[in-house]
């Protein structure tokens, strides 16, 4: 189970809500859905939780959010496919999420991790045209994120090009929140 997560620094997160609540307010939101998150996920035993983190480098406190020990890589450089594609690569069955997902938890990843059990991938879709969760076993393609418009209304759309041939499962809509509409959606301050 691998977790991103962006080092929580004011004005380095959730750029897109920003801009329409300001960097103190998405810095709040980020973590605050940070640490709902992780801790839980990462203290499930039913898998081992690896923490990557960007930007490399970055000091952070990341005992905060995660159980100590809890073990921790710097995420891959590239484009978000070629991150996700870098830190999934050494793992036969791999599900990867973002940290900054409201409402995901340990149930979530077990679906996930069951429907690796009958797919050769499985994803999260969410409800602007991407993916909230991305899991993937040992027959995915050799460029499992090519040609992704990331934050899109076709991430997730692209993203399936990809999976032609190969058994597929998606797990239930989720809104994820990228901008203050997103926010507004979920009941959020604004």
């Amino acid at each position: 189970m691998i977790l991103f997560a962006r080092a929580p620094r004011l004005g380095a997160v959730k750029r897109r809500l920003a801009k329409g609540i300001g960097d103190r307010a998405a810095l709040r939101f980020y973590t605050a859905t940070l640490a709902a998150t992780a801790r839980p996920i990462a203290r499930d035993r039913r898998w081992r939780t690896l923490l990557a983190t960007t930007p490399p480098g970055v000091r952070c406190d990341w005992s905060r959010f995660v159980p100590r020990g809890t073990e921790r890589v710097a995420q891959p450089r590239g484009d978000l496919g070629a991150r996700m594609d870098g830190a999934m690569r050494p793992y036969r069955r791999a599900v990867l999420v973002g940290s900054d997902i409201p409402g995901l938890g340990p149930a979530d990843i077990a679906a996930a991790f069951r429907a690796l059990g009958r797919a050769d991938a499985v994803f999260g879709p969410a409800e602007d045209g991407g993916y909230w969760l991305v899991g993937l076993g040992p027959r995915r393609p050799a460029r499992p994120f090519a040609g992704a418009r990331w934050s899109s209304p076709h991430a997730l759309a692209d993203t399936l090009v990809n999976f032609s041939g190969r058994r597929v499962a998606l797990l239930h809509r989720r809104r994820d929140v990228d901008t203050a509409e997103d926010l507004a959606a979920i009941g959020g301050p604004r």
